[in-house]
């Protein structure tokens, strides 16, 4: 029997990672809301050739957007010992819909779409099985209860939502399960599809089919982790040559990308923003990377101006509060440093103030900041399947907490107690409810947004008992 090519790709590409041949491959179909809600059809396929979208009656035929292949190893955030090269055995196809369509399927498998009006949306986020050697982190992957983000998808999916948010972290199985770990014995690892399929696209699946997605890169997803998988099946924009990240020397642009804005009808929008290669720390004032913060959030406050009501999504929280144990004291960090090394800075521009509410990830639980001062709302829902931090943050907050930039903490809420998602519905043109949903869709908590300014209803009153921030 003649191999097809695909197939004799994928036996050349296990004998050379030392994998298992790939079980059968069914086609994985899905849409992302690009720039200016635009939505893009994606399909990952073993066939040879790409498919033919049916779209209001027309038949429009995808395009390639990456070869499957095999890239070759690159340095990544790992010991060269617990990395290799990565193999993509399946050809990515893309079809920018048309503005306005009302219905298309690929394959016989209807693809959903945006409406005019998105108004219950599903936020999630850190929803990777974390698997990671330097800190002898191997979550159990196999263990539904330990890795619960097929759950939550399923939950989340049966609310019916009309767009799913991902607030960044897909990808956490970048080393290999140790033969002393059962919980996640023979799972995939490394930054190839293997890992993505088993990841995110597998325990995705309900939310796939449910909604189309925004979608903002974490530091998960930078080229020396997830970024060429990222730009090969996440990022809507069309493919770039110089930003694969599949080769080191041009990391700078592949670790970068502008912001664009989403519109969710209504006089609402989201501005989708990439800052997934700037770290926590805080940038010395020589370091490329602040242009690339400048430029975003000057773009940001552009787009935020043409609309009533913006979110900005980001993977790192900007004005969030986590804590840091360290023999018994424990102390409240603010914010990502990289950010606010730069923005209030002499050089940097400002916070805009066109933004009403920051969504965020990174910090693996569940928190919302609202300020006295003049700063947007904060939200962070990081905790969607990845190992929860380990030190939760303090029942009460101390008089005059901030979060950094100035800002000053009027109401103050947190969960930490178990993995979940967040789900938003549309209360005016200013105003959104905010559900704060455990594993099993049941409420935790219920918050409100009412332009820049939240509220929970766990109330958080001044505590002297804990460090402030420094």
């Amino acid at each position: 029997m003649t191999l097809s090519y695909r197939s004799l790709l994928v036996t050349v590409m296990a004998g050379v990672c030392g994998l298992a041949p790939l079980p059968a491959f069914a086609s994985t179909a899905y849409v992302i809301l690009g720039e200016q809600g635009r939505p893009v059809a994606r399909v990952l396929t073993e066939a040879d050739h790409c498919p033919t979208v049916r779209a209001d009656r027309r038949d429009l035929p995808m395009t390639v957007r990456r070869e499957p292949g095999m890239v070759a190893q690159r340095p990544t955030a790992s010991a060269v010992e617990f990395s290799k090269p990565s193999a993509f055995p399946v050809l990515t196809c893309e079809l920018a819909l048309p503005t306005g369509t009302r219905s298309a399927t690929v394959d016989g498998h209807r693809l959903p779409l945006p409406r005019a009006r998105l108004n219950r949306i599903v936020v999630i986020g850190d929803t990777g099985c974390r698997l990671k050697a330097t800190d002898a982190a191997y979550q159990p992957c196999n263990d539904p209860a330990a890795y619960p983000f097929a759950r939550i998808s399923a939950r989340a999916a049966a609310w019916r939502p009309d767009a799913v948010i991902h607030v960044g972290d897909l990808l956490y199985r970048e080393n290999p399960c140790p033969d002393s770990e059962a919980g996640c014995a023979g799972t995939p690892w490394g930054f190839g599809y293997d890992a993505w399929k088993a990841d995110f696209f597998d325990p995705a699946a309900p939310l796939l089919a449910a909604a189309p997605w925004i979608m903002t890169r974490g530091n998960h997803e930078s080229c020396a982790r997830g970024g060429q998988g990222w730009w090969r099946f996440i990022d809507p924009r069309p493919p770039v040559a110089n930003q694969t990240c599949d080769r080191a020397a041009d990391d700078a642009a592949g670790d970068y990308s502008a912001p664009f804005a989403v519109p969710l009808g209504g006089g609402a929008q989201v501005v989708v923003m990439d800052h997934s290669g700037i770290g926590g720390k805080a940038l010395a004032t020589d370091d490329p990377r602040r242009a690339n913060i400048r430029q975003s959030f000057a773009e940001l406050d552009r787009l935020g101006r043409q609309a009533r009501f913006t979110f900005a999504l980001d993977h790192y929280p900007v004005l969030s509060i986590s804590a840091d144990d360290k023999n018994g004291i424990m102390t409240l960090q603010p914010g990502n440093g990289a950010i606010q090394s730069v923005i209030g800075a002499p050089d940097g521009g400002a916070l805009p103030d066109s933004v009403d509410v920051l969504l965020a990830g990174h910090v693996h639980l569940f928190e919302q900041a609202s300020f006295s001062s003049a700063h947007p709302s904060q939200f962070v829902t990081g905790f969607s399947g990845t190992l929860e931090d380990k030190v939760p943050l303090p029942e009460t907050l101390p008089e005059g907490a901030s979060a950094g930039m100035g800002s000053v903490v009027e109401q103050f809420s947190s969960w930490v107690d178990g993995f979940g998602y967040m789900t938003l519905e549309r209360r005016g043109v200013r105003s959104w409810a905010a559900t704060i949903r455990d594993v099993d869709g049941h409420v935790v908590n219920r918050c409100r947004i009412d332009g820049r300014r939240s509220s929970c209803r766990v109330k958080r009153v001044p505590s002297p008992a804990t460090a402030p921030p420094r």
